[in-house]
């Protein structure tokens, strides 16, 4: 079994910033959470969304 790595340069991790090897790194993936880099995929609704005005 291998030992987890750094997801951004792929070193060992440090306990302080696990799962990252440092606060470079961790705030690198922050950056990219924060600027729209990663994404987490959603199923659309299948109704799409509510039209303006209309009432449920």
């Amino acid at each position: 079994m291998t030992s987890p790595r750094c997801p951004i340069c792929g070193k060992p991790p440090v306990a302080e910033y696990r799962p990252f090897c440092s606060k470079r790194c961790a705030d690198v993936d922050l950056q990219r959470w924060l600027s729209g880099g990663y994404a987490i995929p959603a199923a659309e609704d299948e109704h799409g969304p509510s039209e303006a005005g209309e009432e449920d």
